[in-house]
């Protein structure tokens, strides 16, 4: 059979939704550069979309659209494969606001390849070194703790060490987006991240992680400030200085916050360890005060 001109991309992945938050989500790992750019979709309140083997990009954002119309995961991934001359070559999967999955593996995708669905998942896989590593994944998925992030990361974790891709590794992307429709599309992308070229992708997708996490901390601190709540303001930001240590962003700018609200003791402790880092942080804050983003005391800047 002649491939046509195509990405031959992914190895594993899932697609999931969480049913706690709703939330919905695509994890892949790969032997290919920068598999997460055509392989994973989401939409918040809508479904998420694995496309891969012989990569049909279309499925992604094409099936998107039939699941915000309503259709379901199977009805939705009918369509799609039905609509394509090379389904053969195809490995989709497809789940749904409602937790509802689809899982489709053409006949000439290349082996190990196969799918597993459960409650709210599917997890898939070509050219791999065995069977094993997609029958992984699935159990791993469901007996793993946390967020939806961290048990879509178990379940490539657990492929992984069941042999992976029969290429090795290069590329790995994690993709979770709300569970509700937000008021503006731009809204509800939850984690976006992408590992394009590293000898470990895994590793580093955690690490990754970890640090959004820490700013995501970082930005609930800066709210809390602007709340009037400092003891929580201040947790938070601990919490997140815990998960990257040493970052000058996270004094700075609580600093900064701190010192709007006139907390000045605190303030000034924050703004001494961000200026300690780098004189171009002082020169920022004075470039802050002059257009009034920093409405604080000067001294806290100069002293």
């Amino acid at each position: 059979m002649a491939v046509p001109k195509a990405r031959i991309a992914a190895t594993y992945s899932i697609v999931a939704r969480d049913d706690v938050t709703g939330e919905l989500g695509v994890a892949v790992q790969s032997n290919y550069f920068s598999v997460g750019t055509d392989v994973s979709w989401a939409q918040p309140g809508v479904g998420a979309v694995a496309t891969q083997s012989i990569v049909e990009v279309s499925y992604g954002p094409r099936g998107l659209q039939l699941l915000s119309e309503g259709t379901s995961a199977e009805e939705t991934l009918a369509r799609l494969v039905g609509e394509d001359a090379g389904q053969a070559l195809r490995q989709v999967a497809v789940v749904d606001a409602l937790g509802r999955v689809a899982a489709h593996t053409g006949a000439a995708c290349v082996s190990a390849c196969g799918s597993a669905q459960g409650e709210g998942y599917s997890v898939q896989g070509n050219m791999l070194a065995s069977d094993g590593v997609w029958k992984a994944m699935g159990p791993a998925f469901e007996a793993a703790s946390g967020d939806l992030a961290d048990r879509m990361l178990a379940a490539l974790d657990a492929a992984q060490g069941a042999g992976g891709d029969v290429r090795g590794c290069q590329s790995a992307a994690l993709l979770v987006v709300a569970g509700e429709r937000p008021e503006n599309p731009w809204e509800g992308r939850r984690v976006d991240l992408h590992v394009e070229d590293d000898p470990q992708p895994l590793e580093e997708l955690r690490r990754l992680l970890r640090i959004r996490r820490a700013y995501d901390l970082f930005e609930e601190a800066r709210e809390r400030i602007g709340r009037g709540d400092l003891a929580g303001a201040l947790e938070r930001a601990a919490l997140a200085r815990e998960l990257k240590p040493g970052d000058p962003q996270f004094a700075f700018w609580t600093g900064v916050a701190l010192g709007n609200a006139g907390s000045d003791e605190e303030a000034r402790r924050w703004l001494a360890e961000a200026f300690a880092a780098s004189d171009g942080w002082r020169e920022l804050a004075r470039r802050l005060r002059e257009v009034g983003f920093f409405s604080g005391d000067p001294g806290l800047i100069e002293s």
